[in-house]
């Protein structure tokens, strides 16, 4: 009973879509996992803190209802009401996993998987170790909230994104140091339900991996909802010592120091390497990531990584698309190694923002001639009736061959709109395929279709 085709260590986007994947295609799969199905993704990532973001979307709507010539008596944001239905979207998600698990036949290992040599997997639950043996082992073990010197979690007045998600009351004053996916969503939700929010960056703009043009909008976006913004900005020191927090902050005007009741550290992950036997079994790792090939093989036969503790962006998506192609190549199939220059980012922020392959100036930088078209929702009538003119469009082309290099979106629903780029993309389609497809009217996705016009002055409605 201990002995498996596939183990896999984690079950987060990329371990259970690895193990489902895996049984489709006729192995025997364990899943060896610690806490919930689902990982921190489904549990305390990306699903839970869409639900916490939709609350306050809705919250935001019924307090603009007189623009929509609706009467609405004052709203109230009920914050454990919202973290509650918050934890029953996660619970309902992570009860899904199960089922898919009972229905491919996969058996959920529960407890603490350890590396052995000749790929087998110790497991610890209870006190107590049980070793099982597979051909292949993939390790999916994920990662966590990364915490600087300046400022150490300890989940009262320091917080990681768990701790954020849960909060029993709404706090007066927040400083979230970070404005990558989670500084910024976590800032617009606290926002959006009344908290005073600062936003420290230590580069030089927010959303700093983003297009430039649409790090600038974000900005504009967020002061005009009140979000207090410092760039180029460092915490040096969190006294936690009284009632609040004193956060001093290094910026362009010297030392300040901003008073606040929590501060929320929103500065990336760390892999979860320790502890699970690579340095054992002799996997090889490089700064603080597991060493894999296009195939996810390390450099140990039987053993895979996949996931936030290899090299690529951490997101969900990508941890999938990893698991998939690393057993069809153990099942001797030929997929396409990934191409990690066509994965879509999405921030579930307001206005949200999404984004794939180059910006302007990674385009430039890589030699490329371009032609960049932009189209702003304050020129669509889908956004005009909606009452959600804030954003744009931007597309990028090659101007030699019209191939689709970039996509950068910022506004309402753009997280949805994102995917007609990853995939013309893979089709290799040209700009002028693009104007050619008829987009309905009226709807925020014919923007698409506008810039790429505007790139090749073709544009109708600017």
């Amino acid at each position: 009973m201990n002995k498996y085709d596939l183990i896999v260590i984690g079950s987060g986007p990329g371990g259970y879509v690895a193990a489902i994947r895996a049984s489709q295609l006729g192995m025997k799969v364990g899943v060896v996992e610690k806490a919930e199905l689902g990982g921190v993704c489904l549990n305390w990532g990306c699903i839970p803190t869409k639900a916490l973001l939709k609350s306050a979307n809705v919250f935001e709507y019924i307090n603009h209802a007189a623009d929509y010539g609706i009467k609405v008596d004052k709203a109230e944001a009920s914050i454990s009401d919202m973290v509650k239905r918050s934890r029953g979207v996660a619970d309902g998600m992570s009860k899904g996993i199960q089922f898919l698990f009972k229905k491919n036949k996969i058996d959920h290992i529960q407890g603490f998987g350890v590396l052995k040599k000749g790929k087998k997997v110790e497991v610890e639950n209870d006190g107590k170790k049980t070793a099982y043996s597979a051909s292949h082992v993939i390790i999916a073990t994920g990662g966590r909230s990364r915490e600087l010197p300046a400022m150490p979690i300890d989940g009262k007045k320091i917080l990681g994104y768990r701790d954020a998600m849960v909060l029993k009351k709404k706090p007066a004053k927040m400083v979230i140091v970070g404005s990558g996916a989670i500084g910024v969503e976590f800032a617009y939700f606290y926002n959006a339900i009344g908290t005073e929010v600062t936003v420290v960056e230590f580069l030089p703009r927010i959303v700093p991996v983003e297009d430039e043009e649409v790090s600038k909008q974000l900005e504009r976006s967020f002061k005009k909802s009140g979000i207090n913004i410092m760039t180029s900005a460092e915490v040096t020191k969190v006294d936690t010592k009284g009632k609040g927090c004193k956060v001093t902050v290094k910026g362009k005007k010297g030392e300040e120091q901003i008073d606040c009741d929590l501060v929320l550290s929103a500065v990336g992950i760390s892999t979860n390497l320790e502890g699970i036997g690579l340095e054992d079994v002799g996997v090889a790792t490089d700064k603080g990531k597991v060493v894999v090939d296009e195939f996810y093989r390390t450099n140990v036969e039987g053993v895979y990584a996949i996931g936030d503790i290899v090299g690529g962006p951490a997101l969900a998506h990508v941890a999938s698309a990893e698991g998939i192609i690393c057993v069809e190549k153990i099942k001797g199939h030929n997929p396409e190694p990934l191409d990690y220059n066509n994965v879509p980012g999405c921030t579930y922020c307001s206005p949200e923002v999404a984004s794939v392959g180059y910006t302007e100036a990674q385009a430039k930088e890589a030699g490329y001639e371009i032609k960049v078209g932009k189209f702003p929702f304050s020129a669509s009538g889908k956004a005009s009736a909606a009452g959600a003119k804030d954003g744009f469009v931007k597309v990028i082309f090659d101007a030699k061959y019209g191939e689709w290099l970039g996509a950068h979106m910022i506004g309402a629903n753009v997280t949805e709109m994102i995917a007609e780029a990853v995939a013309a993309r893979k089709l290799e389609t040209t700009g002028h395929e693009i104007i050619k497809s008829i987009h309905p009217h009226p709807t925020m996705s014919e923007a698409i279709m506008e810039a790429a016009a505007a790139a090749y002055d073709e544009v109708i409605h600017l």
